[in-house]
């Protein structure tokens, strides 16, 4: 990929989101679809596949006093929400607002329906007022509207597959780690840093509100006070997973704060940026390695998520800590044999892990990928890596990210439709 597609790439996959993404996404769709009906709604039908209804089930909702589910989601956006503000669809909701919303769930005119349909991120709201309806639907990406009907009549109708929005799949087919890891070293850092800026602002300051308060399960604040207490060592491992954990936990209980999301994901962005920028600060590296080293990661997630897809019973937290598997050597001035075999080790280690909705145990597996992109890197530096031919491991690093979305894409299939059988058992 040339240095302008590459940005281009980035500017779609790194950007910012108040909440979980699923749940957003169907407040969104429902704000989109009240918009332009031009009328309050009375009565919402609710579409939505099988990874959208996992991806939502459990997780906070942000500024909705905590309140969880497809309802509430569709409720807030429908009700209170700005489409125009795409992902921070329900970031201006007030007590006011809040009243409205709870008062519409009150009277049980949502209707959720499951879509038997082959695409992971899907949703299709229809809002109905008086004699009046409109139908909006998404595919494939958050804010990706496929389909407008206004009263039965279409507004929009557009084709739209995997590999038919955004940069397309020839493009993204033409990264490779080896091509990700010059350019990491090569780039005008003024092309970057703005970006990689904000990525550091606002991912720094949600986890910092995870440290400071009592979100989820809170695993980052008790990787910091054991550390404080001397029963887990204070060092850099630590740090960094007390640290990215910490802004799943707040991320994950509904904090208000905005996250920088990598490919429609914030727990992605997070666990990508934040064990980088706490290391980068302790180990008192400089402003350009941070912005580089942050670029190479995010580009590395970007790359292995384009593999798997948007949503997988693949958990997408440990493609972004395998990523920082890689920018852990890159940032030791690794080469591109141990960054690749840093990737390598982590793939190799913890592929397995599954991804079964959006919740409290995100922030778990968060800090469960920093400390195996540790030990991946660590092997790395040392020339030590996993060998082809060890199960999933390919002749090189782009034949292992292969075998990857083979896992997750086939392999993994009835996978998820068994995690999403037992949850909604629960």
């Amino acid at each position: 990929m040339t240095t302008q597609s590459v940005l281009s790439l980035l500017k779609e996959e790194i950007v910012p989101a108040q909440g979980c993404t699923e749940p957003i996404a169907l407040a969104y769709v429902c704000a989109k679809a009240v918009e332009i009906l031009g009328k309050k709604a009375q009565k919402i039908d609710i579409y939505v596949s099988g990874n959208m209804i996992k991806n939502v089930k459990s997780v906070n909702i942000p500024n909705s006093d905590g309140m969880i589910g497809i309802e509430a989601s569709c409720a807030m956006g429908a009700i209170a929400g700005d489409a125009s503000k795409e992902l921070m669809v329900i970031s201006q909701v007030n007590k006011e607002d809040l009243k409205a919303v709870k008062k519409f769930l009150d009277k049980k005119t949502i209707k959720v329906i499951h879509d038997a349909t082959d695409i992971p991120l899907y949703a299709k709201a229809v809002v109905y007022s008086d004699s009046d309806s409109v139908l909006v639907e998404i595919k494939h990406l958050h804010t990706n509207i496929t389909k407008v009907e206004k009263n039965g009549k279409s507004v929009i109708n557009r084709a739209c597959n995997d590999i038919q929005f955004g940069t397309p799949y020839e493009k993204r087919e033409k990264l490779t780690v080896k091509g990700i890891y010059e350019l990491a070293k090569s780039i005008d850092i003024s092309l970057i840093e703005e970006l990689f800026g904000l990525v550091v602002k606002r991912n720094s300051t949600i986890a910092q509100a995870g440290l400071n308060g009592e979100y989820g399960v809170n695993i980052g604040c008790m990787i910091n006070k054991n550390i404080q207490k001397g029963l887990y060592g204070d060092d850099q491992r630590n740090r960094c997973a007390s640290f990215a954990s910490a802004g799943g936990d707040a991320r994950m209980s509904g904090c208000s704060l905005p996250v920088m999301t990598t490919s429609g994901s914030g727990n992605q962005g997070m666990a990508a940026s934040l064990p980088i920028i706490r290391y980068c600060k302790d180990q008192k590296k400089s402003h350009e390695t941070l912005i580089r080293t942050l670029f190479f990661s995010h580009l590395t997630t970007i790359h292995l998520k384009s593999s798997i897809g948007r949503l997988s019973a693949f958990c997408g937290v440990i493609c972004a800590t395998s990523a920082v598997s890689g920018a852990l050597a890159f940032v030791e001035d690794g080469d591109y044999d141990s960054v690749s075999m840093a990737i390598t080790n982590s793939l190799g280690n913890i592929s397995g892990v599954i991804c079964d909705g959006a919740k409290a145990s995100c922030a778990m597996k968060i800090a469960t990928g920093v400390y195996t992109a540790f030990d991946s890197s660590m092997l790395a530096l040392s020339k030590r890596a996993l060998n082809s031919g060890d199960g999933i491991i390919g002749h090189d690093i782009e034949d292992t990210i292969s075998n990857i979305g083979i896992l997750a894409k086939a392999g993994m299939k009835e996978t998820d439709n068994i995690i999403l059988g037992i949850m909604e058992k629960n």
